[in-house]
């Protein structure tokens, strides 16, 4: 049983897989299937797989695309839409995927967009991902001239075009609907929802916006079938996942693994453990804008909703890794003046609130920090928390400070007690 769909064209060297390689491994065996299929019955097959989004919000897929409107009355112009633009700090893996498998991207997008009815696909790649823009170029036109994409795709009647569209680097890229303003050629700022973008999307047209990682699990859920994907999650969650460790670890990298995969397995055995001399203080279950964990939460499994009954998110699955000689004070500081320096500025809570932050963490973090200082930490996290602000831009960066906060809270008080960082 296939039990590595995302990653078994990438081999160690680092090449790309060409169209040649990738049809001989099976390559848009799934597209070609899925031209076969209605295409209401590929959404209700991706439903029923249980795919959640790999960007982060783990929404259903296949319920994500069965909002899009069909029917006489529908727009006739849809699009589909590749979330390319990895800004999420600690987070690698998608690159990996567009750099060695392109091929699997571009068929994954082209069963979404025949499911949805999309003539026109685009990738919103981050800026500096130039080596993944130029293979996913070189693999475009490979689908071309083979007839996998183009007009009249294998004589089907369908027909699917896809562009390659560079970020100009903002971080708020990631969030769906900036990320359509930013391809119109507006200013990246999120939209009010409702509508949303799979009813009112791209110039107003329905659009269905998913992540990389996302896309490259649809060929093989789609040629190999529901029962069989389903097997390989261990826990609730279903599928396999690309999980990433960074951090004082001694093999920092990504692995495919199934989903629910124990944290400590991931780290310790694939990560290879911390680093001699060091300990494992916590770590972020899912990129920079999660919740802090500690070690007591080594044996949870990666699995979306365990994570979330545990404080946290799984985010997109790349873990950070705080060890016992590393300042949190000063990791926080770092994501937070990130975060700041990131937001759009649409709204006043994410514009001012973020700045504030990183002025009171930094003047903690130089020995100038007051008692009550960790007061006016926590009040601020409550004031650009969920439901306070326009995007999630906000709410993410707080996480990381509220959590470290709970557990880290002595190295805080130490910070302003000893004048200093203590571990400087």
């Amino acid at each position: 049983m296939l039990t590595n769909p995302l990653t078994k064209n990438i081999t160690g060297k680092n090449i790309a897989a060409d169209i040649a390689s990738y049809l001989a491994n099976d390559g848009y065996a799934g597209w070609r299937k899925a031209l076969t299929m209605e295409p209401n019955n590929i959404v209700t097959l991706v439903k029923d797989g249980g795919l959640r989004g790999r960007g982060g919000a783990g929404f259903n897929t296949g319920l994500k695309w069965s909002f899009v409107p069909h029917g006489e009355d529908a727009p006739k112009q849809k699009f589909i839409v590749c979330n390319a633009d990895e800004m999420e700090p600690g987070t690698f893996k998608d690159r990996l995927l567009m750099e060695r498998d392109p091929h699997l991207l571009l068929e994954g997008m082209a069963i979404a967009a025949y499911a949805i009815g999309a003539s026109i696909g685009y990738i919103f790649i981050r800026g500096e991902y130039h080596l993944a823009a130029e293979r996913l170029e070189l693999a475009i036109n490979e689908a071309k001239s083979q007839g996998l994409l183009g007009n009249n795709i294998l004589d089907s009647g369908f027909s699917l075009d896809i562009f390659i569209h560079r970020s100009a680097g903002n971080y708020i890229c990631g969030e769906e609907t900036a990320l359509l303003n930013a391809l119109e050629g507006r200013r990246a700022i999120p939209r009010a929802k409702p509508p949303f973008p799979q009813v009112s999307g791209l110039w107003g047209k329905p659009t269905v916006v998913n992540n990389v990682e996302t896309f490259c699990n649809i060929p093989h859920l789609v040629a190999l079938g529901v029962d069989w994907y389903r097997g390989l999650g261990l826990e609730q969650d279903a599928g396999s996942k690309i999980f990433g460790v960074s951090g004082k670890v001694k093999n920092p990298g990504t692995w495919e693994l199934p989903m629910g995969t124990p944290i400590r397995e991931i780290i310790e055995q694939h990560a290879g453990g911390m680093r001699d001399g060091l300990r494992l203080k916590g770590f972020l279950p899912g990129g920079g804008s999660t919740d802090f964990l500690g070690p007591d939460h080594l044996d949870l499994p990666m699995d979306y909703d365990v994570i979330g009954k545990a404080g946290s998110r799984m985010g997109t699955g790349t873990i950070i890794v705080l060890d016992d000689k590393t300042c949190p004070v000063g990791l926080v500081l770092n994501l937070s003046q990130f975060f700041a320096r990131e937001s759009c500025g649409w709204c006043t809570p994410c514009r001012d609130g973020l700045p504030w932050i990183v002025k009171v963490l930094q003047r903690i973090e130089d020995g100038e920090g007051l008692p009550e200082d960790l007061d006016l930490l926590r009040e601020q996290c409550q004031r650009i928390g969920p439901g306070k602000t326009f995007c999630a831009l906000a709410p993410g960066a707080a996480e990381p400070l509220q959590s470290a906060l709970k557990l880290f809270e002595q190295d805080f008080i130490d910070h302003i007690t000893n004048r200093c960082c203590p571990y400087k």
